[in-house]
């Protein structure tokens, strides 16, 4: 028979020793932040970032994988019988804005505070998911395997990113997106389409009114995307958003009509409406020519009822429907969108994130993974 006076003891230090662990690596990912703060990865330009957390991994005794600058690994009794959670994140960023009054290259901590480039979007997440990797790592006994990829061009939703590691992981069941959402529950996303509309004119000289000027044949066009609503508004997502963005011409000289004048449509698609249904209706409305850039970054949703959710539910985590799109678009399984940090934060000068979100994110995701029941 089992003593239970030893049984708690026993579970009590099992508890310290968890504690502690999670306290070890929380200090670990704070100083790999610190790391690619100090090391600048623009999209297309993350080989050291990605040096950084393969020898990093490496250190800690895993086997890792690379695929130009995308980084991944999987438990150490990974078994192909069981179904895969991926954790993903990734580790470019934008370019500093000129309003920067810091280094963004400098890992700054002030008042609970870590400054610098990326410590949000999505530093602070791809650290957390790293530390949480790296707690069921060794676990013999995991529910399902777990799969790690620090991934490139998110920011650009590059080619050489996401997509081009999917093929090289195993088989995937499911995926955590590491995302600044202050750990609640992003499980819908807006679609990104990008339009390239042409009005074609004629070129004359404008004091003697020649020509058919193309700048004026644009404009009827723009200002009914200023207007023009879409009746399905989503109760996660809401209504389609549609905003012109760049406008221009090839006219160097003042006193020439324009004969060809392009502009930009950044529309935001909410999971009511497909891509295709979107650029019918506008070139059922519109005069000049429209050209989409791609179809590759459709809005997506996680179901309610998913085990991902459900666990999330259960620590009380809330859910919202995310007006940004991530790598999440580009992945062809459910998804669940959650991280610690604030997307407002994102992309603003004098970047930062409070060190005790990483320490929360790191428990709240290891809650989590535990929840879960694949």
């Amino acid at each position: 028979m089992v003593n239970p006076v030893r049984l708690f003891y026993y579970k009590e230090i099992q508890e310290i020793m968890n504690k502690e662990t999670v306290s070890i690596l929380q200090q670990n990912a704070l100083n790999l932040l610190k790391q690619l703060i100090a090391t600048p990865s623009f999209s297309k330009e993350e080989s050291e970032t990605a040096g950084i957390l393969e020898k990093f991994l490496q250190e800690k005794g895993i086997e890792t994988n690379r695929h130009l600058n995308n980084i991944w690994a999987k438990n150490k009794y990974f078994d192909e019988g069981k179904p895969s959670l991926l954790l993903n994140s990734h580790h470019d960023t934008v370019k500093p804005n000129k309003a920067y009054t810091l280094d963004p290259f400098s890992p700054i901590e002030k008042d609970g505070k870590l400054f610098g480039l990326g410590s949000n979007d999505a530093g602070g997440c791809l650290v957390s998911l790293i530390a949480v990797f790296l707690y069921f790592y060794e676990q013999q006994n995991l529910k399902y395997n777990i799969v790690l990829a620090a991934t490139a061009e998110e920011e650009i939703s590059g080619k050489n990113g996401i997509e081009a590691l999917l093929s090289h992981l195993p088989n995937i069941d499911c995926g955590m997106v590491g995302e600044p959402t202050q750990m609640q529950m992003a499980i819908a996303e807006r679609g990104l389409l990008v339009l390239d509309v042409t009005a074609t004119g004629k070129a004359g000289h404008a004091a003697r009114e020649e020509g058919e000027n193309a700048l004026y044949k644009a404009l009827p066009d723009i200002e009914w995307f200023r207007n023009f609503v879409f009746e399905k508004i989503s109760p996660l997502l809401g209504k389609v958003k549609m905003t012109v963005t760049v406008i221009e011409t090839e006219n160097k000289a003042h006193n020439v009509v324009p004969p060809q004048c392009r502009f930009v449509v950044d529309v935001r698609v909410n999971e009511l409406y497909t891509f295709e249904e979107i650029l019918d209706t506008i070139k059922k409305n519109i005069q000049n020519e429209v050209t989409p850039r791609s179809f590759r970054l459709r809005s997506t949703s996680i179901a309610m009822e998913h085990p991902l959710v459900k666990a999330g539910l259960a620590l009380k985590r809330t859910y919202y429907g995310s007006p940004t799109t991530s790598d999440k678009a580009l992945m062809p399984f459910s998804t669940l969108k959650i991280g610690p940090g604030d997307s407002a934060r994102s992309h603003t000068a004098d970047e930062y994130l409070y060190v005790n979100e990483i320490n929360e994110g790191i428990e709240l995701y290891i809650e989590l993974v535990n929840r879960v029941i694949l």
